[in-house]
This record gives C-alpha cells, sequence and structure tokens, in this order.
C-alpha cells in the first residue's frame, strides 16, 4: 500500500523531475523595463524583452536588411503612397485570438490614437489602414514615407491580441498579450520578468528554451559575478572595462557589435517650470558645457577605447553621419568665454543620470570637466525606468539618457527634435527642423534624405537641445555553454536557433 507520505515523495520527485528537465534562460538586464505595452514603451531593456514576447509585421538581418515576420511580403505603389502587404496564415495571439488583417489594423489604430501612444509620430503618414483581405491589409500614407517600414520593425510594428488590449486598457502593460515565441507569466518590479514558450507559435521548434527569465541587474560588476557563478546564462551590456577578463575566461564567450545609436545629455528647453533656468533658456550656457567635455578622454578613461566620441545622433560608421561637423575638441577658455558672455561666473546644473556604474563614472567625470568651466554639474542617481518618468514629466534639467538607434536615421532624430514627438522630452521645437525631417521622410532619395538630415543637424547643433557625447558598442558576455548566438547592431537578443548544451 502506497502510503499518504509515500505518495507526497513520490509526487515531489516528478515536480523537480520535470523541473530539472525544462531549460531556462536567464538574461541579466542593465535595467528593468517600463511598460511592457509596446505603445506606451521606450527603453532599450523593454525591447529586448518584446523581442521574445511579440512578433512584428518586419524584422532585420544583421546586415540591416528587412525581412518578414508577421507579414510574408509587401508592395509599394508607384506614387508611394500606398502599401500592401500579405500576411501569415499560421499565427496566433497567446490567448487564442487570430491574427488576421483585422487584429493589424486595429493595433496600428491603437498605435495612432491611444492618448498615451509614443508611435504616433512613428505612424504620422498613415491616413487609413484596412484589411482588404483576410490576411491582407494596406496602408494609405497622406505622403510617401520612406520610413515606414522601419518603423514597423519596430515598437510600431509589434502585434498585441485585439481582444486583451480592449479588455485591459493601459493595464495590458501589467500582463501583455502578443504572438511571440514567448508568452507572459510574471513580472514583479526590479526584480524579475519571466516568460514561457508559446507551443502554438508558428516557428516554435527554432525556440530551445522552455522559459525566459529577465533579471535587471544595473551594477555591471555584480551582473558579471551572476554569470561566472552560473546564476546568469548571459548579460547584455558588458563593462568595456570587463572585455579582457571575459575574453580570458575559458567558461565565457564575447560577442560584440557596433550600435545604431548615441548617448548624451537631454536639456529641458520648454517641459514645464524647471526649464527656467539659463541651462534651458541660454544657448551660450548648453555651448559652454559641451566645450567643457573631452569625448575622446571620456572613450579612453571610462569605456578602454570601445567606444566612439559624437557629437550629432549618427556614429561616424553611419552613411548618414554629417562629417562637415566633426565632434568638437575641448575649448576650456572658449567655454568660459561663453559663460562670461551670458553674464555668469560660475553656475549649478543638475543631470539625471542612471543608477549603474557605467553611467555614474561617465557622469563624474564630465562633472569634473565642467567643473574646470565654471559649471558644476550635481549628479541625480536614479532608477532607470523612474528616470524616465521624471523626465517626460518635465521634472529635470539635464538627463544623461541615450537612444539604442534604429536602421533608418530617422528613428534616431525626428521623435526627438519635431514639436510633436512622441519621445521630445525637452519640448525643443522649430518649424525649419519639423519642416525638414519631415520632408526627409516623403523622399526616397539618399542624398536628397541626407541634405535635410545634415541641414536639421546644423540647426540642432546650434540649439543643443541634446548635447551628444558618444556612440557606444553593444557588449555581451555568456555562458559558453549557449551556442548559436548572433549579434546585431540594434543590441537585440533573438534566440531563434540559440542552444545550451
Amino acid at each position: 500500500m502506497i502510503t499518504k507520505k509515500l505518495l507526497t515523495t513520490l509526487l515531489a520527485s516528478v515536480v523537480m523531475a520535470s523541473s530539472a528537465m525544462a531549460t531556462d534562460l536567464r538574461i541579466g538586464l542593465q535595467e528593468d523595463p517600463d511598460a511592457l505595452d509596446s505603445d506606451q514603451a521606450r527603453t532599450f531593456v523593454g525591447r529586448i524583452v518584446f523581442e521574445s514576447l511579440c512578433d512584428k509585421l518586419v524584422n532585420i538581418t544583421p546586415a540591416l536588411d528587412f525581412v518578414p515576420e508577421l507579414a510574408t511580403s509587401w508592395n509599394w505603389s508607384e506614387d508611394g503612397k500606398t502599401l500592401v502587404m500579405q500576411l501569415r496564415t499560421d499565427a496566433t495571439f497567446h490567448d487564442g485570438t487570430p491574427f488576421n488583417a483585422e487584429a493589424v489594423v486595429a493595433n496600428i489604430t491603437r498605435s495612432k490614437t491611444l492618448p498615451e501612444s509614443r508611435r504616433k509620430s512613428e505612424l504620422t503618414s498613415v491616413e487609413t489602414v484596412t484589411a482588404t483581405g483576410p490576411h491582407e491589409v494596406t496602408f494609405n500614407l497622406q505622403s510617401p514615407d520612406a520610413t515606414l517600414i522601419a518603423q514597423l520593425s519596430d515598437r510600431a510594428g509589434m502585434m498585441v491580441s485585439p481582444t486583451a488590449a480592449a479588455e485591459k486598457g493601459l493595464e495590458l502593460s501589467n500582463s501583455p498579450v502578443c504572438s511571440g515565441p514567448y508568452k507572459f507569466v510574471e513580472r514583479i518590479q526590479q526584480d524579475r520578468i519571466v516568460l514561457e514558450k508559446f507551443a502554438e507559435h508558428y516557428d516554435a521548434d527554432k525556440y530551445s528554451f522552455d522559459r525566459l527569465v529577465f533579471l535587471p541587474i544595473p551594477d555591471t560588476t555584480v551582473r558579471l559575478a551572476n554569470l561566472r557563478s552560473g546564476d546568469l546564462d548571459m548579460l547584455e551590456r558588458l563593462a568595456p572595462s570587463d572585455v579582457a577578463a571575459v575574453k580570458a575566461d575559458g567558461s565565457l564567450r564575447f560577442e560584440a557589435a557596433t550600435s545604431l545609436g548615441y548617448q548624451g545629455i537631454t536639456v529641458n528647453l520648454a517641459n514645464g517650470p524647471r526649464a527656467e533656468t539659463p541651462f534651458g533658456q541660454d544657448t551660450r550656457v548648453r555651448h559652454a558645457l559641451s566645450l567643457a567635455i573631452d569625448r575622446e578622454v571620456i572613450n579612453q578613461v571610462v569605456f578602454e577605447g570601445t567606444y566612439a566620441a559624437g557629437n550629432q545622433p549618427f556614429p561616424p560608421t553611419s552613411p548618414w553621419y554629417d562629417a562637415s561637423n566633426p565632434v568638437p575638441a575641448r575649448d576650456l577658455e572658449a567655454a568660459k568665454a561663453l559663460l562670461a558672455e551670458a553674464g555668469i561666473d560660475r553656475i549649478d546644473v543638475e543631470v539625471q543620470v542612471a543608477n549603474n556604474p557605467v553611467q555614474l563614472q561617465l557622469m563624474q567625470v564630465v562633472q569634473a570637466m565642467a567643473a574646470e568651466a565654471g559649471i558644476d554639474v550635481s549628479i541625480k542617481a536614479t532608477e532607470f525606468a523612474t528616470m524616465l518618468q521624471e523626465q517626460s514629466a518635465g521634472n529635470y534639467q539635464g538627463t544623461q539618457v541615450g537612444w539604442s538607434g534604429r536602421t533608418d536615421p530617422d528613428g534616431n532624430i525626428h521623435s526627438f527634435v519635431t514639436c510633436k514627438g512622441g519621445l521630445n522630452d525637452s519640448k525643443f521645437c522649430s518649424e525649419e527642423v519639423d519642416a525638414l525631417l519631415n520632408a526627409a521622410r516623403t523622399s526616397t532619395d539618399p542624398a536628397e534624405r541626407k541634405a535635410k538630415y545634415d541641414a536639421a543637424g546644423t540647426i540642432l547643433n546650434a540649439e543643443l537641445p541634446i548635447i551628444y557625447l558618444y556612440h557606444q558598442t553593444w557588449l555581451w558576455a555568456m555562458s559558453d555553454a549557449l551556442k548559436g548566438f548572433t549579434a546585431y547592431p540594434d543590441g537585440m537578443i533573438r534566440l531563434a536557433g540559440v542552444s545550451k548544451g
């Protein structure tokens, strides 16, 4: 006879055996993501989670070519004002809602009309979107938009369940429902996000892991220690100072890819009362800070020479980089002269920064450099998602923050500096810049587009709503047991074909 105690022991053994057979992948993130709703979200780490959670209409290759995902093909009309997409017939959302043309219409409409949506400026050109077949959708544009496919390869193209979006509203961010290879299980703020494999995914066989656990660990030293101890399988944004040690560790593997984005200091020019400072109101003060900074020294001291100094939204490796606008050399005398011209001897400036060691070290170097020019920078270390909330609300003077970069140049600039841009927390507004950047969207001629970006850049360089500092390289470290990982320039972690053995 099987006793109750023996039955309990046997059941426990079965549970333990099942857990042992399950394959988890534990990924260390530098920050905790913000809202897990592609319309409300803005963080880089959020995009890493979305890559496994939410399929997009379009994806990219490591060479930055656009490839089908939920859309199987697409065609443009001759005038560039109509885009017709054919859609997968074998996809479904995690709640069982079918993926079809009506679902795409619901998603694009939500992105364009939800008051809290940050995707509005990315989809400005879309006048209407209609289901022209069960699995065919047609975008009708107000004017040609060379950026639209790129937008649909990112958060604007991520599909959430229309059923869940209608039922949950803004609360969708707390329990997202998408159609990706992994579905949402739980989130504990500042602790973990757990996803589990979605067995009904059309490409389920390409995904080896039963569960994904994303762990926000801002301290780079702690993150690496967790990887070495086996508590993590991989981490994103390895500290440059740890690259040599990881390369020398036979149990670990290192991967890198040049970033498409930038890091800088966003300045509050017109976002509420905290903009009413000389830093926010006088371009001479902003230029003085920029001239006080030695960007090449920052690269050597903070980043071990692995990054590139920068002063514009496009890295030097980009075809959109403006070579006529080189990185300015440090010029203390010029910085002091600008402050004197503004009637300032010394000035206090508060800059908030994410509470991780690398960004704090960066701002400490900037702080020391600025002090020599008469600018006393106080550093406000803040948890990353909270920092972005404060920035959106206008509760800041300056924020050390960056952007992970996009395949199309529009994605690095339009939302941040156009008057109604969804990510324009500076509240900089110039009709001329708007006209240039909006026109750049409508052209398919790269030379014509570049001329407009260069012209807009000249104005932005004069006004400095963002003081660009550097362009980073994505650095990953992982267990040598992980196989099949490919580094992408957008910094995302794509898990198709990745295994642990």
